[in-house]
C-alpha cells in the first residue's frame, strides 16, 4: 500500500520511512482510508439521488474539502481525521434522504406487496444493481414487445413503489444476493441490464446477454451510455423463453413511513410486554466463510421480537419462516441500503415517543458489511452517536486496531463473534 504522506510504499503496517520523521503512521492512513471509502459510498447514492433530480451544494463542497484532506502532507492529527469521518457519516445521512425523497416523488409511497420469485412462461429481462431511474426507463420501452421483466438483487424493493408495479409485465424477482448472479445469470435465458455496482465479471456463456448502463462496464458485456434500450429488447426476442418456474412469493415494501403508520400500536405493544425486542440485522451481503452468523442470529431472535432487514444482507435471513407478530410479519423489509434512513428515523420516532434516547431501546444492531456503501452507513451511525452496534463477520481490513479501539472506547463498537446464539442471548440477558 503507498503511504501518501512520506511517498513510500508501505510494507505491511508503516512506512518505509519512519513515522517520526513523515508524521505518518498506520492509524493516520487507516482513517484517511476510511474516509475514502466512506465517501465513495456516499457518492454512490449521491449519484443515483442526482439522477432523480436531489442535489445538495453543502454536500457537494464537503466532498471536495474531505478529498483535500487526504492529498499528500495536508492532515496528520488524528482528532480532525475522525471528526472528517464523522462528518461523511453526517452528509450521508443527508445523501440518504434526499434519495429517499426523489424515490418516493418520482414512483410514489412505498407500501406492502406480495411478489412472485421464480419466472412466467415466455421471454424476459433481468434488472440487478440499484438504479430505479433505469428501471421506470425500461418497463415504458418494453410494453407490449411480450418480454417480462423482473428484478435480481437490490432491485427486489422495486415492486414496494406504486409507480413501477403499476406496470404488469414487472413480473416478479428472480435469483439472490449479487455474489449468486454467476448461477442466477446462467439459468436466466434472457438477457441481463446490470445498472449500478455489485456486477462481477460474466462468465463467457452468458456475457453477450450482459447489458450495463453508464461507467458499469464489464469485459464481454455491452455498454449502454443512453437509455434507450432497443438493444437490450432486440436481444430478449432472439434469446430462448423462460419456464414457467415460481419458487415462492414474498411480503416487502414495509417503508419507514409504513412502520411509523403502526407505532402507536408497536409502543403499545412494548409497554404491555408483547414487544420484547427490535433487531436490524442486514447490510451488505458477502461470499466469505462466517456468513451464516447472520442466518443463525435472525433465526435465534425470540417470536415476541420484530426484525427490521434492508440491504442485500436480507439475503441471508429472508428464506426463513419467522411467523407473524400483531398481525406482521416478524421479518420486516425496508428496503435498499440506502434505506437505512427509514430505519433511522423509525428508530428516532420510537425514542421519541418512549421519552429516551435510540441507546436506550430496546434495539439491537447487527450490521454485515462489504464495500463502501456499507461503510458509508456505519459512519452514519457512528456519527449519530449509536452505540453498541456488532458489525461482521471480519473487520474491515483498512480499519488498524488503534482505530478500532478508539471506536470500541467511543462507540461501543463490536464484532460479531464465532456463535451467533450465544451473543444472542448476551444481547437478551442485558
Amino acid at each position: 500500500m503507498f503511504c501518501n504522506q512520506c511517498e513510500q510504499t508501505r510494507h505491511g503496517t508503516g512506512c518505509e520511512t519512519s513515522p517520526g520523521v513523515c508524521g505518518k503512521n498506520e492509524d493516520v492512513q487507516s482513517l484517511q482510508e476510511t474516509l475514502l471509502y466512506g465517501l465513495k459510498g456516499m457518492c454512490s447514492y449521491a449519484h443515483h439521488a442526482r439522477r432523480l433530480g436531489k442535489v445538495d451544494e453543502e454536500v457537494d463542497a464537503f466532498v471536495e474539502e474531505a478529498l483535500f484532506a487526504t492529498v499528500t502532507n495536508v492532515n496528520f492529527d488524528m482528532d480532525s481525521l475522525l471528526e472528517l469521518v464523522l462528518e461523511c457519516g453526517r452528509k450521508n445521512l443527508r445523501v440518504m434522504q434526499l434519495l429517499e425523497e426523489g424515490h418516493v416523488e418520482r414512483f410514489g409511497k412505498p407500501s406492502p406487496v406480495d411478489v412472485k420469485e421464480g419466472s412466467l412462461a415466455g421471454p424476459g429481462i433481468l434488472v440487478t444493481g440499484h438504479d430505479m431511474v433505469d428501471l421506470d426507463d425500461l418497463l415504458p420501452q418494453t410494453k407490449g414487445t411480450g418480454s417480462n421483466v423482473y428484478t435480481h438483487g437490490e432491485m427486489l424493493p422495486a415492486h414496494g413503489y406504486p409507480g413501477l408495479r403499476k406496470h404488469p409485465h414487472l413480473a416478479g424477482h428472480y435469483g439472490g444476493a449479487w455474489q449468486e448472479q454467476r448461477k442466477d445469470f446462467e439459468n436466466f435465458a434472457g438477457p441481463v441490464l446490470a445498472t449500478t455496482n455489485c456486477i462481477l465479471h460474466p462468465r463467457e456463456t452468458y456475457a453477450d446477454r450482459v447489458f450495463t448502463t453508464r461507467v458499469t462496464a464489464v469485459p464481454g458485456g455491452r455498454c449502454l451510455k443512453t437509455n434507450d434500450f432497443a438493444p437490450i429488447i432486440e436481444k430478449a426476442r432472439r434469446c430462448a423463453p423462460l419456464p414457467e418456474k415460481i419458487v415462492r412469493e414474498s411480503r416487502i415494501g414495509f417503508h419507514k413511513d409504513v412502520i411509523l403508520g403502526l407505532a402507536g400500536t408497536i409502543v403499545q405493544a412494548v409497554k404491555d410486554g408483547k414487544i420484547s425486542r427490535f433487531f436490524l440485522i442486514g447490510g451488505c451481503d458477502g461470499a466469505e466463510t462466517g456468513r451464516n452468523y447472520f442466518s443463525e442470529y435472525a433465526q435465534a431472535t425470540p417470536p415476541d421480537s420484530f426484525i427490521l432487514t434492508l440491504g442485500c444482507g436480507k439475503y441471508r435471513i429472508r428464506n426463513h419462516d419467522y411467523g407473524t407478530l400483531l398481525g406482521l410479519p416478524r421479518l420486516l423489509d425496508m428496503g435498499q441500503c440506502n434505506d437505512a434512513y427509514g430505519a433511522i428515523q423509525v428508530a428516532a420516532a420510537l425514542a421519541q415517543a418512549f421519552n429516551c434516547t435510540v441507546n436506550d431501546l430496546p434495539l439491537t444492531l447487527v450490521v454485515s458489511w462489504f464495500e463502501q456503501k456499507a461503510v458509508a452507513v456505519l459512519l452514519t451511525l457512528l456519527a449519530l452517536g449509536v452505540k453498541g452496534i456488532t458489525i461482521g463477520p471480519n473487520p474491515p481490513a483498512f480499519v488498524s486496531p488503534g482505530v478500532f479501539a478508539i471506536l470500541q472506547e467511543k462507540f461501543d463498537l463490536r464484532l460479531t463473534g464465532k456463535d451467533a446464539r450465544k451473543d444472542l442471548a448476551a444481547v437478551m440477558a442485558r
